[in-house]
């Protein structure tokens, strides 16, 4: 059979492994993230988890309700009950506001136990990473081991999602030694897969309280344009509450970009970096210097809470981190199709200016051809099939007048092929 070539001016819509079927966020609580003040799980319905003074190893103090929060796998009451108008208090964790927003975009969110694994493609473990879109980690106080380093880099690798929250320097809650900026250093260099290969290092410093920032400006086709300019709003300013910024290397990773920066400080754009972004190979990974600005403000009885989610930056960092996820758990576009021509597909003026999506291509023979647009979830928002092709360049165009302003996704296909772009309506 002849293989039609249709040239396109697009990136791949990448579904080559089975977490791009996944519709599912998984957050960690095996780094000690119950310890001292801190609370950074979703939901807890025990508390009795307490640290070894002297292994800082956690374990369960059988009978007790005084210890620090043991996050379930499954939060309760069911995410099957949350509705658009459901308050962050339906579940009981000190991240659970944005947990809450997840559900309520469709997303379904589990924990990962203190005592669970942190694996890729383990089939016996259960909660494996292949079986999730993206993983978030909220300050981490121990050291990843170099089994869970590997299995971090493989599941960004293969697709997945990596949402890092750290702190400042100094943060060290169970005191071993290890605080959040060294834990996730010893992860982004020292993970034997591609040491240094996201192009992301925390400062170990801390960064004082108060501290305005400046926005990086992206352009439209900007692959982290989605993150200032999704589904939850356009977001214009941070408080860093004593966190720490982040150095980026683009001589590792061409793709890692500062997003925000301590205002005035930051000429290159890769120093004094607040919020950062990066892809490796087919994954993601979104980075935070500042544990407060996820903080709901609720969680342990006794713990020192902070309103930062939407309490600080009058509500943006929920637009931030909310757009952030979003941005993560959208599938991976990329530009590594080898066999089809880049030079005859585009979608002009994008973003569109006339609600109307106009796009030209090009066929080597006249065949069936549909173009679908998808939203930031996945979900088909629109298909048309396309009459009266030519051989040759053909110029169609899409309605989206009854569209929200926003990011989607154009896909186009034939018998043969098919190619994605991203497309902003304003």
């Amino acid at each position: 059979m002849k293989l039609t070539k249709l040239t396109l001016v697009l990136f791949i819509f990448c579904i080559t492994n089975s977490i791009f079927a996944q519709n599912k966020i998984l957050f960690g609580a095996t780094k000690a993230e119950m310890c001292g003040n801190a609370d950074w799980i979703i939901d807890a319905d025990a508390h009795n988890i307490y640290f070894n003074s002297t292994t800082h190893i956690p374990y369960v103090s059988a009978g007790s309700t005084t210890g620090a929060s043991n996050a379930q796998r499954i939060p309760t009451p069911a995410q099957s009950g949350i509705t658009s108008a459901t308050p962050e208090t339906y579940w009981e964790g000190g991240i659970s506001a944005i947990a809450v927003d997840c559900a309520k975009q469709g997303y379904t969110v589990e924990t990962l136990p203190y005592n669970g694994a942190i694996t890729f493609n383990n089939s016996a473990n259960v909660q494996d990473l292949s079986n999730y879109k993206v993983f978030v980690v909220t300050e981490p106080n121990t050291l990843f081991t170099a089994s869970e380093k590997t299995a971090l880099m493989n599941f960004i690798a293969n697709g997945g999602g990596l949402m890092m929250i750290c702190d400042h320097a100094g943060s060290d809650r169970n005191n071993d030694g290890n605080d959040p900026p060294t834990v996730w250093n010893d992860f982004l260099t020292n993970n034997g897969v591609a040491n240094n290969g996201l192009g992301i290092t925390f400062d170990i410093l801390s960064d004082v309280s108060g501290n305005s920032a400046s926005f990086a400006v992206l352009t439209a086709l900007n692959p982290y344009y989605s993150i200032f300019h999704g589904t939850f709003g356009v977001p214009n300013q941070v408080l860093w509450s004593n966190g720490a910024t982040m150095t980026i290397n683009t001589t590792n990773n061409s793709n890692a970009k500062g997003l925000v920066f301590k205002s005035g400080s930051s000429t290159t754009g890769l120093t004094n970096v607040y919020v950062a972004a990066t892809t490796y190979q087919t994954g993601k990974v979104f980075a935070v210097g500042d544990s407060s600005i996820i903080d709901d403000g609720t969680g342990d009885t006794g713990d020192t809470l902070y309103t930062g989610y939407t309490g600080d930056a009058n509500g943006n960092h929920q637009k931030l981190l909310m757009n952030g996820m979003i941005w993560l758990m959208t599938p991976t576009l990329n530009n590594n199709d080898n066999f089809f021509d880049a030079t005859h597909f585009t979608i002009a003026p994008n973003p569109i200016q006339d609600k109307q999506i106009h796009f030209t291509f090009s066929l080597n023979e006249n065949q069936n051809t549909t173009v679908t647009l998808y939203d930031t979830l996945g979900r088909l928002v629109k298909e048309q099939t396309l009459n009266n092709l030519n051989t040759g360049v053909n110029y169609q165009s899409l309605d989206a007048s009854d569209l929200q302003s926003g990011l989607y996704i154009c896909k186009l296909t034939t018998a043969t092929s098919s190619k994605s772009l991203q497309v902003i309506v304003k």
